[in-house]
């Protein structure tokens, strides 16, 4: 890829890559058991996996004997073992034992790249940039930006995976325009998005809409408007939503919020992860009661908003799968945007490309 600002900036949007230098997510914390599992970070194949002491580990998933993918094989103890002729790795990506080695010969002086990688909120984030930039040297946060509903029990959560075959701007852009509710009709919180204000900074952009909401949840009867459509009534909310290099997240008035994870794969595919809280904070009663009994709540209406949530997910897959096509048929044609928050995101998406240089 070109490394330059001046070539960054003339570059089609639908080719830019990404800016390694931030955390990205490549699993649920469910998906990583016993098992290594192959994911992939805009290009690059990765194999997740536990130790016996149940810690994640990411290496590059190719066992430097025969470049097969480390991800067929199995986890032994603290080691990973490549499927193919049993060759085991460290967690370094240090090569630590060859089941046939001869009496006079060493261990292979041989090394796969080692990730760093977090287990947080529920999810596995990797870092696949500079290592310099954990440790404070480039200015990018050292943490994930963390998902803290997820722990809360005032929040009921609900996740959905996006598998997109499209670039990633693509479903950036689509989550930042709230004025394509037109699309969703019967599967949304809120209707009539006027777009108010946007802030941009370095590494965010945030547009601030005004809707009309379906839902107030402020007692506890009050969330069956979510199941039946005859009990919902209008009411004017505060819709916000921001792109937070490389996630996304959104606020609807005071009771609904929702984000989506990011992990790009390549040009033409993206996997993200969008999850959905709805908050249990009006129910002031509900905080009185003992903490096992709230857990039981919260883990008991874990997914309670899925049908909604898939539905979005397939009406905007759909939608920006076919933008990617008309793109790689006719990528000469122009599009017309009116949408100025679109623009910012398109700007920031350039941006961090050449911070990454």
């Amino acid at each position: 890829m070109q490394s330059s600002s001046l070539t960054t900036q003339h570059l089609d949007i639908r080719q830019l890559g990404i800016n390694p230098n931030h955390w990205y997510v490549v699993a649920r914390s469910t998906e990583v058991q016993t098992q290594p599992l192959g994911v992939t970070l805009w290009n690059h194949p990765i194999v997740l996996y536990r130790d016996d002491e149940g810690a994640v580990h990411a290496l590059e998933d190719r066992c430097p004997h025969r470049q097969v993918k480390l991800s067929h094989g199995r986890v032994t103890g603290e080691l990973l073992e490549c499927a193919y002729h049993g060759w085991r790795f460290k967690s370094s990506g240090e090569c630590a034992d060859v089941p046939y080695l001869a009496d006079n010969q060493k261990l292979p002086n041989c090394k796969i790249r080692k990730y760093p990688v977090q287990e947080q909120d529920g999810f596995i984030w990797l870092f696949p940039g500079d290592i310099n930039a954990i440790e404070g040297k480039h200015c990018v946060p050292l943490q994930p930006m963390g998902v803290p509903e997820w722990e809360h029990l005032n929040y009921i959560a609900t996740v959905s995976v996006i598998e997109c075959n499209a670039h990633y701007s693509y479903l950036i852009e689509n989550l930042m325009d709230m004025y394509h509710g037109h699309l969703h009709q019967d599967w949304q919180a809120w209707t009539d998005a006027v777009l108010e204000d946007i802030q941009e900074e370095t590494n965010r952009v945030d547009a601030h809409y005004q809707a009309q909401s379906y839902y107030k949840i402020d007692k506890i009867w009050s969330i069956s408007q979510l199941f039946f459509p005859a009990l919902r009534r209008l009411h004017p909310e505060p819709l916000d939503v921001s792109y937070v290099y490389p996630h996304w997240v959104s606020t609807l008035g005071k009771d609904f919020k929702i984000y989506c994870l990011l992990c790009p794969v390549s040009e033409t595919a993206t996997r993200a992860y969008l999850i959905h809280f709805t908050s249990l904070n009006a129910f002031w009663r509900l905080h009185k009661l003992p903490v096992w009994f709230r857990r039981f709540v919260k883990d008991s209406l874990l997914g309670s908003a899925q049908k909604l949530l898939d539905g979005l997910v397939r009406q905007d897959v759909q939608m920006i799968e076919e933008e990617q096509q008309a793109y790689l048929t006719h990528p000469e044609r122009r599009s017309y945007e009116l949408n100025r928050a679109l623009v910012s995101v398109q700007r920031l998406i350039k941006s961090q490309l050449q911070q990454r240089d």
